[in-house]
């Protein structure tokens, strides 16, 4: 699968999974949302340590799009959903609030966690 569809298909995957949460008023909108693999972006200093960042209409990653995991792609989508619905607050929120603790930080964690599809034997 060339690397456009198989971005689509990434995103169109993770967006199902946040669509079955009614955490705010619309649903998380793809329109102009990119999935974009610059592993060069990753090795500035304040982003080693991540393998995915969102900004308002991309999700960049350290690896190639077609080696992201689910859960990353829908944490990651989860931060554009939350910037849909607060496009200053959230970004400006890791400024007074920092990263592990940030509200919106724990929640797309759980985004991810809650919409994962059921394993196999009940794990």
């Amino acid at each position: 699968m060339a690397d456009g569809a198989e971005a689509r298909a990434a995103l169109a995957r993770a967006k199902a999974r946040l669509d079955r949460l009614d955490w705010y008023p619309a649903p998380v909108r793809l329109r102009g949302v990119r999935l974009l693999s610059v592993p060069w972006l990753f090795r500035l200093p304040w982003l080693r340590r991540f393998d995915g960042y969102a900004t308002w209409t991309a999700i960049l990653l350290r690896g190639a799009v077609a080696e992201a995991s689910e859960d990353l792609v829908t944490h990651e989508l989860c931060h554009v959903w939350q910037m849909q619905h607060h496009p200053l607050s959230m970004p400006l929120s890791y400024l007074w609030r920092g990263y592990a603790d940030n509200p919106y930080e724990v929640q797309a964690r759980r985004a991810a966690a809650v919409s994962a599809p059921a394993r196999p034997g009940g794990g």
